[in-house]
């Protein structure tokens, strides 16, 4: 003949809306929760006063319940939530008036009727706050057209720069060829990248995208500076091996920012993308600026011999401002600004990699 069925300890608590139950069960396995005829049927195995077995109970509403509750298992119990078909304060739980001796109140989340109603009414002031300042907020009439613009741009960016390293990659070491004819091979789709990304510096004025000012600027004069002076005005540049290494470590920046960015105007953010956003750029950034510098140095003595972009100025003493000199002033601003840009590229990975702060309770 079975014995009787082990109850578990239950603890209740209600608001206007809603009841909770709390199953005082730890490491509970195959829950059974079902309301029939405004009854809770509870039966699962789990670990209780009695040890490891399993527990059962039922319980009648004193009121209309819906008949679909809500179960939330962790570790250490079992928490329930079943809806009230009508929003008032019940004076007890179940329907019979003596209380079951498995159920207590539970005065972690108990409250009386005035202070529920206090709480009920805080949460509507809150709900009709939060709705009058989305009504004050003036709607953008352009947000899906300038979405679309910052998609386009990313993804045009994205496949111009992909070409140039997909190119250069199976020049070099499938096809075999030298670094010596790199510009002349790329060159076009580099002036394109580089021209179409002057609109990140509008887009930053216009407040379009959250990019700071400054290092965008630094990032995209410094670029234009080199391609279209010291590498479009002087051939002898052109055929220079350090012009295949900067422009490789430029397009592998590339190839993870342009696709991170425009995954973040649908809202979508791929973890393995974002780390490498966030960390190629330590090796990447560095090596870049040195190719640069590199192709800045091997420049100098080609401006100083042909006095190419060198400017006279009409004075007594006859003084002529060398390009080469202007150059060699920018090498030192290449230099502040590679700090510049580290320095804030390492509070984004900072602010997107690093740990997240715990919530003080």
């Amino acid at each position: 003949m079975a014995g009787p069925s082990l109850r578990p300890h239950v603890y209740w608590a209600q608001r206007h809306r809603e009841l909770y139950l709390r199953v005082e069960l730890s490491d509970v396995q195959n829950p059974d929760i079902a309301i029939t005829d405004n009854v809770l049927h509870f039966r699962a195995q789990g670990h209780g006063a009695k040890g490891d077995n399993i527990y059962e109970f039922q319980i009648e509403f004193l009121e209309a319940v819906e008949p679909k509750p809500v179960c939330r298992v962790t570790q250490r119990q079992l928490n329930i939530t079943v809806q009230k078909k009508e929003s008032n304060w019940w004076e007890r739980l179940t329907k019979q008036e003596k209380r079951p001796l498995f159920l207590a109140p539970d005065f972690d989340r108990w409250l009386d009727e005035s202070d529920a109603e206090m709480e009920l009414k805080e949460k509507e002031e809150e709900k009709i706050n939060k709705m009058k300042i989305e009504s004050r907020v003036p709607k953008d009439p352009f947000k899906h057209l300038k979405k679309g613009y910052l998609i386009m741009y990313n993804l045009v960016q994205f496949l111009g720069f992909s070409w140039i390293f997909v190119n250069m990659t199976v020049r070099l070491f499938i096809l075999g060829k030298s670094f010596y004819d790199t510009f002349h091979t790329v060159a076009d789709m580099m002036y394109f990248c580089q021209t179409l990304a002057l609109m990140e510096i509008m887009s930053s004025l216009i407040g379009l995208v959250r990019s700071p000012l400054i290092p965008t600027v630094m990032q995209l004069f410094g670029r234009n500076l080199i391609l279209f002076v010291v590498l479009g005005s002087l051939e002898e540049m052109q055929s220079k091996p350090v012009v295949f290494f900067m422009f490789y470590f430029w397009s592998i920046i590339e190839l993870f920012r342009y696709p991170y960015y425009m995954l973040s105007c649908i809202g979508i953010e791929w973890k393995p993308l974002t780390w490498l956003r966030y960390t190629a750029w330590i090796p990447l950034y560095p090596l870049g600026a040195l190719t640069e510098a590199v192709c800045i140095v091997q420049s100098i003595p080609v401006f100083s011999e042909t006095g190419k972009f060198s400017l006279g100025l009409p004075n007594p003493l006859n003084v002529t401002i060398q390009f080469s000199f202007l150059l060699q002033i920018y090498l030192i601003a290449l230099f502040l600004g590679v700090f510049v840009n580290f320095r804030h590229l390492y509070k984004q990975r900072k602010q997107h990699l690093g740990p997240k702060k715990r919530k003080m309770k």
